[in-house]
């Protein structure tokens, strides 16, 4: 479960770099990365990897 503050990374778009996890409402999640911006991912579609090592 994906939680708001939480540092994440998209599998397909490492290019975006990391991003943070800003809400996560019935799967759908926003996340605000370095290169891409401000993103809305279907979490039941695209697995975001979690970062913990920033």
């Amino acid at each position: 479960m994906l939680e708001p503050g939480m540092v994440v990374r998209h599998p397909d778009a490492p290019d975006w770099g990391m991003g943070q996890v800003q809400s996560n409402v019935k799967g759908k999640v926003t996340v605000n990365f370095r290169e891409m911006g401000k993103v809305v991912i279907d979490s039941s579609r695209v697995m975001l990897i979690p970062v913990f090592d920033t």
